[in-house]
């Protein structure tokens, strides 16, 4: 063989050993990721006209359910009997748009596996059940209807947990949408308009919206105080009419624009009790960065949250941005400047002072079970990690009652029932302020803890505050839930 043919061959040889590699690499490597692309619409229609697994409330109300086509059979609709009420946590599971929410967290669980793939034709083989598996959440159905009343036509969100366990009572998001029409002959338009919605609707915002968490942030605050044993609840605190931010002429000041007490000196528990700005904003520069900064993380802010759903992490700036920028970090501990939080971030924030200092793992699911309505797994609470010690616990969850009792929150008031909370109204410079209330009861055993959030005032508008707008959302709530569940 000459040397011309020898290349020629060789030169065949390589083109056909980069075809292989290449069919190789798409049927065994690439392939999987291809069929379950959601842009794949055989393998999608395929999936949809499968029957799916039951979604339930925690009180077995009906949330998601395969019903039989009347014409085929063999051929299942997705029906969501409880419309907005639920869709940011279900999501969906659309021909056109494949699966959201826990039906794409869940899908493997939840679809039949009669598809006759491989590794269903495998499982069978072997004696596994092809059938759809079936969930039950932690939410509460009749919880979840308060909370989504309360809220109103306000943008905002609710968010409430079991303290000791980290179960999801309720997690509402306003304004919603109805997942059954993603499922119809219009779904393609619906959703346009849905994204054309200057609202957003299809946004979570429990989980993936964060906000200034203005006066809230100052139970963390003062939780890196008590733990560094820098002031305590009697600790008398400088108490200026306007605090002046260091190398600047701008100045903090009160929501009341009035000193916190006489002017001259307050305790920490009346700066708390009263939300004063002008004391917590010293109180961050005494502290100082590095000390709010892990604080803040102790809580869960700059960490990824477990949960079944995705959350965006809630941040604090690290210290070294706050090494030339004194005022920022002023600013940072009432909850301003660059401090975002997600309403499920505050929520598991409350949970850790009525949990003594313990923040466990938020959990959706609560059971799947199989065809036959059998139990197969069982979600079991998760410690995350301690925020802070029992006794600082204690502590901050006095201070708290005390807010609801005489100070700012006292619109979260419950008949005979001991309620801790804090409030928070967050400028945003650009409109009316995002108003909160984080909380829990009862206090001497607390079985709820709660984040309520609502964007830009609410109805209110401008004269909005976490106060006026938040606590009273969060009152109806609790007295439901301690009404409900003794």
């Amino acid at each position: 063989m000459n040397q011309p043919v020898r290349r020629l061959a060789a030169a065949l040889f390589l083109a056909f050993a980069v075809l292989i590699l290449d069919v190789t690499y798409l049927q065994v490597v690439a392939g999987p990721r291809y069929r379950d692309d959601a842009r794949n619409p055989r393998v999608i229609a395929s999936r949809t006209g499968k029957e799916r697994g039951l979604i339930l409330s925690a009180d077995e109300q009906i949330l998601a359910q395969s019903v039989a086509d009347p014409d085929d059979p063999q051929r299942f609709n997705r029906v969501y009997p409880e419309g907005e009420l639920y869709a940011h946590l279900i999501g969906f599971s659309s021909l056109n748009f494949g699966d959201d929410g826990l039906e794409l967290a869940y899908a493997d669980e939840l679809r039949s596996k009669r598809d006759l793939t491989v590794s269903d034709l495998l499982s069978a083989l072997l004696g596994g059940d092809l059938r759809p598996k079936s969930l039950q959440l932690t939410i509460n159905h009749g919880l979840q209807q308060v909370a989504y009343s309360a809220l109103g036509n306000q943008r905002g969100s609710v968010v409430a947990i079991r303290p000791d366990t980290g179960e999801v009572l309720a997690m509402v998001s306003k304004p919603s949408f109805d997942p059954n029409l993603f499922l119809g002959a219009d779904a393609i338009a619906t959703r346009e308009l849905l994204l054309a919605d200057p609202s957003e609707p299809l946004a979570n915002r429990s989980t993936n919206r964060t906000y200034p968490p203005g006066s809230t942030f100052k139970v963390i605050v003062t939780a890196a105080a008590i733990e560094s044993g820098v002031a305590g609840p009697d600790t008398l605190l400088p108490d200026p009419v306007e605090l002046e931010l260091p190398g600047t002429s701008e100045v903090i000041r009160n929501y009341d624009r009035q000193t916190c007490g006489d002017g001259t000196q307050v305790t920490l528990q009346t700066a708390f009790r009263r939300s004063c700005n002008t004391v917590f904003a010293e109180l961050g520069l005494l502290l100082g960065a590095e000390a709010l900064t892990m604080e803040a993380e102790t809580f869960g802010f700059n960490q990824d949250t477990p949960f079944e759903l995705p959350v965006l992490n809630s941040f604090f700036p690290q210290p070294a941005e706050f090494s030339n920028d004194l005022p920022a970090l002023a600013q940072s501990a009432i909850g301003q400047r660059d401090v975002r939080a997600t309403p499920l971030e505050m929520a598991l924030v409350a949970a850790a002072i009525a949990n003594d200092g313990i923040i466990m793992e938020p959990s959706l699911v609560s059971h799947i079970f199989d065809a036959e309505g059998g139990a197969i797994s069982e979600n079991e609470p998760a410690l995350l990690q301690r925020a802070v010690s029992p006794s600082s616990a204690d502590i901050i969850s006095d201070l708290m009652e005390r807010v609801v009792a005489s100070g700012t929150g006292t619109r979260a008031t419950v008949p005979n029932v001991r309620v801790a909370g804090k409030t928070g109204t967050a400028e945003t410079g650009v409109g009316p302020p995002h108003v909160w209330f984080i909380g829990f009861a009862p206090v001497e055993q607390p079985t709820i803890a709660l984040a309520v959030l609502i964007e830009s005032g609410g109805e209110a508008g401008e004269n909005a505050t976490g106060g006026s707008v938040a606590a009273p959302i969060a009152q109806e709530i609790l007295a439901y839930w301690v009404r409900t569940n003794g």
